[in-house]
């Protein structure tokens, strides 16, 4: 294969007195004059001005090694410091150049000035320049040929800075899962692809995920690994989007001008502000109106926004992270979320698992836990064996609900704790502790199953319903709730009955089903929010 070198004529090096040329080491020149480094063709850049030294070096190279072929080509830069007229110019070289699959490229990085060589240097590691890097030296007595290294920029063919990566990376990954050493192999996954888009990407991010999964912590361990790496200066951010209601959810985030309304004696920052080069962390985006959602759409995309009572627009230039427990795509079919924001702030999209999907992590978390609670009482706190086994029995049961997730797990602990003599948790505190739970979940269970048919029936209906009816017809409802449409309803509710082709349309046996209790398919979709918000208390 053919060997090729692109570099820069050097000014200063290569330029030595006629008579002690052949004397002095010159950087161009004696790539050539290396046994073991056989060079075919040479492509010589420089601007017209150093002509006369270019075609000296070309004609020297030729003397020295026959077999190589010099081509001189002008680049010309009206300021070779100017970092973008540089990097431009040799984009352009590079995309004309027309490199060839049976030659090999080795990029010449010792010449030129220290613009030139950072602008050869990220262009071909980004793959614009088909090549290695060849950086030569003059050696200890400067004469030639000096020495020469080809450096591969592909650094996993380096064993020790790929161990070095491994390593770092591994750590990192650990520090998004808060130390928490997990057994879940898909959440070990997705926490390895979030460590990898932290580190390489600012777009927004979307993390998904039922209450409690984690969605909070894991935004603010993304920040601190960015902002240890030097990926951002400002600060972490966070609001829960529920608690932004009427006409403070706009001063709140966009900030507002003194005297915009009734009771703004001062001039406000706002949240967007507040994370200008940092983060902004909005949990429970779902929750965030209509009017807030258009404003942080034009926020996001342009880095500019008004706030409330300003004519002057703000800049801040915050990375977003969102979380939601809701389903945002049928948010947007029913019109309480913007297409074009989900859009944006998708681009990176993590769905957290709930801890009944990662069953086998309970324990890890439990130990974690534990750790924190002895930091802050300044003394260990443990189970004793036989509580640990049956609270783990427990906690990994199909009766176990988890309905907030850690949060629930998390705040079971810190009663158990609590309750404990000697801060150690034996099995009287466990039993304790489940029968607690039990209730509770209990208490849960049947506030849902009311919840789910409040708004559709009236009381009177309500009433009359046995238990069974009722139980069937909330578990129908939560799929209809989260399906797109009736006929996808239907084929989730009979899927057996069409594998033995005994239904011919389940859309239609849906609407009948529903047609019973006077419900409409328009009525399930009609009162989402006065079934998820109503009181029952």
């Amino acid at each position: 294969m053919k060997k090729v070198v692109i570099g820069f004529l050097g000014t200063v090096l290569d330029r030595r007195g006629k008579d002690k040329r052949w004397e002095s080491w010159r950087p161009t020149v004696s790539v050539c004059q290396h046994e073991d480094l056989l060079i075919d063709r040479f492509h010589l850049l420089c601007s017209r001005r150093d002509e006369s030294l270019a075609s000296q070096v070309r004609a020297d190279i030729e003397l020295i090694s026959p077999e190589t072929t010099v081509l001189v080509e002008y680049v010309e830069f009206k300021n070779p410091w100017d970092f973008e007229e540089v990097f431009s110019g040799l984009l352009n070289y590079s995309q004309n150049f027309g490199f060839r699959e049976d030659e090999e490229y080795l990029l010449h990085i010792t010449t030129g000035t220290h613009v030139t060589q950072i602008c050869m240097f990220l262009l071909t590691e980004a793959g614009f320049f088909h090549g290695r890097l060849l950086q030569t030296g003059p050696g200890r007595s400067n004469t030639p040929p000096g020495s020469y290294e080809i450096i591969d920029l592909d650094l996993s063919r380096y064993d020790s800075i790929a161990r070095r990566f491994a390593i770092q990376t591994s750590d990192d990954i650990s520090f998004l899962k808060s130390g928490i050493k997990t057994r879940n192999a898909a959440f070990n996954r997705l926490i390895a692809e979030v460590e990898r888009v932290a580190m390489r990407s600012d777009a927004p991010i979307l993390l998904a995920g039922p209450t409690g999964a984690g969605k909070s912590r894991l935004a603010r361990q993304i920040y601190e690994l960015r902002r240890q790496r030097g990926k951002v200066a400002g600060r972490f951010v966070e609001v829960n989007c529920a608690t932004l209601r009427g006409d403070m959810a706009m001063s709140v985030l966009f900030g507002h001008k003194k005297g915009a309304y009734t009771g703004a004696t001062e001039s406000r920052e706002g949240l967007l502000k507040a994370a200008d080069n940092g983060i902004l962390f909005l949990d429970e985006i779902g929750e965030l109106g209509l009017d807030e959602q258009a404003m942080l759409l034009n926020a996001i995309e342009e880095k500019l926004y008004l706030p409330v009572g300003s004519d002057k627009e703000i800049r801040s230039n915050f990375q977003l992270i969102t979380g939601t427990n809701r389903n945002l795509k049928q948010e947007c079919q029913r019109g309480r979320f913007r297409q074009d924001l989900l859009a944006r702030i998708k681009f990176w999209e993590f769905t957290l698992p709930g801890l009944k999907e990662r069953p086998e992590d309970i324990e890890p978390n439990i130990e974690y836990e534990l750790q924190l609670h002895s930091k802050e009482l300044g003394k260990p706190v443990s189970f004793s064996s036989e509580a640990k086994a049956a609270y783990l029995k427990f906690a990994g049961s199909a009766e176990s609900a988890w309905a907030a997730n850690f949060r629930d797990l998390n705040n079971s602990l810190a009663r158990m704790i609590t309750l404990s003599e000697g801060n150690r948790i034996d099995a009287g505190d466990v039993k304790i502790e489940i029968e607690r739970l039990r209730r509770e979940w209990r208490q849960e269970n049947s506030i849902d199953h009311e919840a789910g048919l409040v708004g559709l029936l009236e009381p009177e209906q309500l009433a009359e319903l046995d238990l069974f009816d009722r139980l069937q017809l909330t578990a129908v409802l939560e799929i209809c709730r989260n399906s797109s449409n009736m006929a996808e309803a239907g084929r989730k509710l009979f899927a057996g009955s069409l594998q033995k082709k005994r239904s011919t349309n389940d859309s239609d046996r849906l609407r009948k089903y529903l047609q019973r209790f006077g419900i409409s398919w328009k009525d399930v979709y009609a009162k989402p929010d006065k079934i998820d918000r109503i009181d029952l208390a």
